[in-house]
């Protein structure tokens, strides 16, 4: 079984009222996206700056990995023409309904955020690209992909993990009595387990991750033609990480912009 193929079961089992990711939008955000007030997050707790989104009626938008019945209901409420890419089926599901509930038109595709071979160069006004790079392990291929499919003066919006997270586990210190370092960086999940250890992960069905270093999420977003517009941080959304969460913000958001090429 190939990594996406176990992600992609791994996340439909995530999938579920308990998974702050699995949360669709309410009626009440759908109506005020329809009137014209409308924000999303990427990453964790804080919201985007108003001006990297711009005006999204009539745009092209990819939201990338991001099922769940989030950024991608809004932004196709708000006018813009939304097509949304995730490995889950579950995660899609939960758009579906959306869709459905709030007659939104929507373009909705199973894939993993490596292999946007589908799309034509340029076809793409923005990307927007929820916390969901950690679960590939070539991040310059995405950030090549991404390049690719949008026009001239496209718009990439990215949730990245700051990789200092990956140096604790994140469940440890939960009576915020401190953290102890424990792993080395760059941080593969699945070499930090023993053979019987990943032999019981595969068969629970549980997501593997690797970190990505600052300069793979931001070097490699210039590397290949990007310029860099914007970084927020932010603190975690979910209930993980408590004394991680307590000390920093370990969640960032990018904004960059294509320079040059089609369109």
């Amino acid at each position: 079984m190939t990594n996406d193929q176990h992600n992609r079961k791994a996340w439909n089992r995530m999938s579920g009222p308990s998974c702050p990711w699995s949360t669709p939008v309410s009626k009440a955000e759908i109506d005020a996206a329809r009137s014209g007030e409308y924000s999303v997050s990427v990453a964790g707790m804080k919201p985007l700056p108003v001006e990297w989104l711009g005006k999204v009626k009539g745009k092209s938008v990819l939201c990338l990995a991001a099922g769940g019945g989030q950024q991608a209901p809004i932004l196709a409420a708000a006018g813009a023409t939304v097509t949304l890419l995730d490995i889950s089926d579950e995660q899609l599901e939960l758009d579906r309904q959306v869709c459905s509930e709030h007659s939104l038109p929507m373009t909705i595709l199973q894939g993993t955020m490596a292999d946007l071979s589908r799309f034509p160069d340029a076809c793409f006004d923005m990307i927007v690209n929820p916390v969901s790079n950690v679960y590939v392990q070539d991040l310059a291929s995405v950030w090549k992909a991404c390049y690719r499919v949008l026009g001239k003066e496209g718009r990439l919006i990215a949730g990245s993990i700051n990789p200092i997270n990956f140096l604790f586990e994140e469940n440890e210190g939960q009576t915020n009595t401190g953290l102890n370092v424990k792993y080395a960086l760059p941080y593969v999940e699945s070499e930090t387990l023993t053979k019987a250890e990943l032999d019981a992960a595969v068969s629970r069905e549980m997501v593997f991750t690797w970190s990505h270093s600052l300069e793979e999420i931001i070097q490699g977003q210039l590397n290949v033609g990007f310029l860099l517009a914007g970084l927020i941080e932010s603190r975690r959304s979910d209930m993980r990480a408590p004394s991680i969460n307590r000390f920093t913000d370990t969640y960032i958001s990018t904004f960059a912009i294509k320079q040059g090429g089609k369109k």
